[in-house]
């Protein structure tokens, strides 16, 4: 069943945004579900998305006959208008979550599918047929696309499966650098700019993507969302709240970066013997967290955990909230 909204424990009549908060933080000043923002706040979908206009400085009123959020404080027929009240230097826009926590999963290949391998560009030799590579090496590569100067290494790496089903979801992307384009031609000529790992002969490249800014008000999806969790990534096979984990399900599944989905445990079976019966009886699920959309691609996504009341691990499942 769809949350409904519900207020805070002591939600204050308004807050004045300060440098460092986050949509998350605000909206669960005055929410219990803070994914709800969008169905409090009096301005349209198509505007809330985009958070650009929420700066340190400005005001946001709780008007309790609704309840609704806004700009302007209740019983004012005002026009609202927002009006960063600090010094010009520090109007940066509020971010939905923390950014510092998503950051290198926001450009990187993370995710690459049998399509994206095909269509990769490959590196075929390197100057002196050198077996490693650092910066300011050069490199030789084919299929780079003309017009494109920077470029992401990346190896295939292990394959992504669902826990319960196994299926093979893609591959995952290890991350070894970038490149840039030096001389077009077929093979172009590349210098090595950065590298995380050796680069070889036969790892393929991406164009550098632009950081996906994080621009999107939390939000619950509109249509059915069943996933689970493949992977976590620190390492291990838990974590908690702050930790980016994979799930299986995308782009296909309606998925887009400021959903929010809740996270299930299972709690397994449990036996029962008394008054002469033999059962085994399904223990219901036990919703513990939520987790936010941050990058999305065809059939996973990456997501940030922002609640959590228990360890959090591979196989979890997660659903619209």
């Amino acid at each position: 069943m769809a949350d409904t909204v519900k207020l805070a424990d002591n939600a204050p009549d308004s807050y004045t945004v300060v440098k460092g908060d986050t949509l998350w933080d605000i909206s669960g000043k005055f929410l219990k579900h803070p994914w709800l923002w969008p169905q409090v706040w009096r301005l349209n979908r198509e505007q809330i998305k985009n958070p650009h206009w929420i700066y340190p400085g400005q005001t946001i009123y709780l008007d309790r006959s609704g309840p609704y959020l806004t700009t302007t404080p209740p019983g004012d027929g005002g026009t609202v208008k927002l009006q960063p009240q600090v010094r010009a230097e520090d109007l940066s826009p509020i971010g939905s979550v923390p950014l510092h926590r998503i950051e290198p999963f926001l450009t990187r290949p993370l995710f690459v599918s049998e399509s994206d391998l095909a269509g990769s560009a490959t590196i075929v030799a390197s100057d002196d047929n050198r077996l490693l590579n650092g910066p300011g090496d050069t490199i030789f590569a084919r299929n780079v696309t003309a017009g494109v100067s920077d470029w992401q290494i990346y190896r295939r790496a292990q394959p992504l499966k669902d826990p319960v089903t196994n299926e093979l979801l893609g591959y995952e992307a290890a991350y070894l650098g970038s490149a840039r384009v030096v001389q077009d031609g077929s093979p172009a000529t590349m210098e090595i700019t950065s590298v995380q790992r050796e680069v070889n002969a036969g790892d393929r490249m991406l164009p550098a993507g632009k950081p996906e800014i994080m621009s999107y008000v939390p939000h619950a999806p509109d249509r059915k969302v069943e996933a689970r969790i493949v992977k976590v990534h620190d390492g291990i096979q838990y974590t908690g709240k702050y930790s980016i984990v994979t799930i299986s399900a995308g782009r296909a599944a309606g998925l887009e970066p400021g959903h929010v989905l809740a996270i299930y445990r299972t709690r397994g079976d449990a036996k029962y013997d008394m008054d002469g019966k033999n059962e085994t009886i399904a223990l219901p699920e036990e919703r513990y967290g939520a987790l936010f959309v941050f990058r999305v691609f065809d059939r996973v996504a990456y997501g940030l955990v922002v609640e959590s009341g228990g360890p959090v691990k591979v196989a979890d499942s997660v659903r619209q909230p």
